[in-house]
């Protein structure tokens, strides 16, 4: 018997892998609220109105699921896990108790938003949002109060697909971040890029300041940082997220990094029998090669496949990330793989980073489009160690980086990026993609 708490990504992965390859296992799936598989990376396409229908989000129906014969327990929350007796007590909506068995047990209770130190976050017209319950909570406010001005506390992936999504609404919007630059995860260059495509799109965007209270003013809302104030209708804080580790710490399972639960690359814990996957647990790094903490949902289902692949006795190893991300904001696409220069320095790496700015595809071609390229590579050995793009939404950055993405994978060098056979047409890039041109530019650099 397979018991796994959480129905995300890595959940119903880890459910879906055990049962194509043990047709006769006994699979439950503990799921704390009633949307199992649902692409919560989707929200703010939902919460914008792009994607009218929250049904349309579910990577699977609940149906789809218990037709391939697993147990769901909807809106049922696991208390406490006791590893000797092999028994997860749970309680449901009502509160009513009631304890599982299990042979093997896959916690993938995924991450919570971080709740920063600002006062104010309980009030009214103020959220944060990570879950579809949080989703409903905002759509109802965006419906039945119809804010005119919002402030977007944190300026990352989140954050920013958000200012995107509520100006779709037409709401005047105002994003606040701590840092110099929005979008932290990619250099400053790259940063600007993007601030600038926000102010274009009247976003107001607030940079170096920390927010500290949110008051209630009348009918608005006052959010105050040292030297800084503003008053608007609704708050939305998105700062990032940390992992939901709680219940793994009532078994004795070793956590670590962020309090991430320690796992190896087969997602074992330090605990017989309990195997971990998704935002939870810490994550090896390819290139690194030790643990980090990086939640991302393309991670969390394959460390669910593999943790669902061993539950049932396979022999399966996590192969690492490497932070492969990609963000639409308006008309730009954002995406980043490997390391940056500064988190190759940090770790030891006596790195260069070029940048490059060329077109999306033949510039004689309509609608050719500026892209804009940063490659990171070790000085001494050649090695690529990351690239960061940002360029317009339909210029092909998802596949650039998934270049790139490949190349790491395979330790391959940044010359040889230029042997690669890349398609070519003038619609679409050029006999030199622009892949190949920053890496002959960080080349030449050297």
């Amino acid at each position: 018997m397979i018991l796994i708490i959480g129905g995300s990504d890595a959940g119903i992965s880890a459910a879906l892998r055990a049962r194509e390859l043990d047709s006769t296992v006994n699979l439950t799936v503990v799921v704390a609220d009633s949307f199992p598989n649902y692409s919560i990376c989707g929200l703010p396409f939902f919460l914008s109105g792009e994607v009218p229908d929250w049904r349309n989000l579910a990577h699977r129906t609940t149906e789809e699921i218990t037709r391939e014969g697993i147990q769901l327990l909807l809106d049922c929350t696991a208390q406490t896990i006791d590893p000797q007796q092999k028994i997860v007590t749970v309680v449901d909506r009502e509160m009513r108790s009631r304890n599982l068995n299990y042979d093997r047990l896959i916690i993938a209770t995924g991450a919570v938003s971080t709740r920063p130190q600002i006062a104010g976050l309980d009030l009214p017209g103020v959220f944060l949002l990570h879950s579809m319950a949080d989703s409903f909570a905002i759509h109802q406010y965006l419906t039945t109060e119809q804010p005119q001005s919002v402030a977007i506390i944190g300026g990352g992936y989140i954050g920013l697909e958000m200012a995107d999504a509520l100006t779709h609404r037409g709401i005047a919007v105002t994003v606040i971040e701590h840092s110099e630059t929005v979008m932290k995860t990619v250099d400053p260059s790259l940063g600007q890029i993007i601030q600038e495509e926000l102010q274009r799109h009247n976003i107001t965007v607030v940079n170096g300041v920390a927010i500290e209270t949110i008051e209630a003013k009348g009918t608005q809302l006052l959010v105050k940082g040292e030297n800084y104030h503003t008053t608007v209708d609704m708050v939305l804080v998105a700062v990032g997220v940390k992992p939901n580790t709680e219940l793994a710490k009532t078994a004795g399972v070793a956590c670590g990094i962020k309090d991430a639960i320690q796992v190896t690359r087969k997602m074992e814990t330090s605990v017989p029998d309990i195997y971990a996957a998704g935002d939870c647990v810490e994550t090896w790094h390819r290139i690194l090669t030790e643990s980090t903490y990086l939640p991302l949902g393309t991670t969390a289902h394959k460390q669910g496949r593999i943790a669902g692949e061993n539950a049932v006795g396979g022999n399966q190893e996590f192969a690492g990330t490497l932070g492969t991300q990609v963000v639409k904001v308006f008309d730009l696409a954002i995406a980043r793989t490997g390391l940056r220069d500064s988190e190759a320095q940090n770790a030891g790496i006596d790195a260069v980073t070029v940048e490059l700015e060329t077109w999306d595809r033949k510039v004689y071609y309509p609608h050719a489009h500026k892209l804009r390229i940063r490659v990171t590579g070790d000085r001494h050995t050649g090695r690529l160690l990351g690239a960061q793009i940002v360029g317009h939404y339909q210029g092909e950055v998802a596949k650039r980086i998934d270049i790139f993405a490949t190349a790491l994978f395979h330790g391959m060098k940044v010359d040889e990026l230029n042997q690669l056979d890349l398609s070519y047409t003038p619609p679409f890039s050029s006999p030199w993609d622009p892949v190949q041109m920053s890496a002959q530019a960080w080349v030449k650099a050297q």
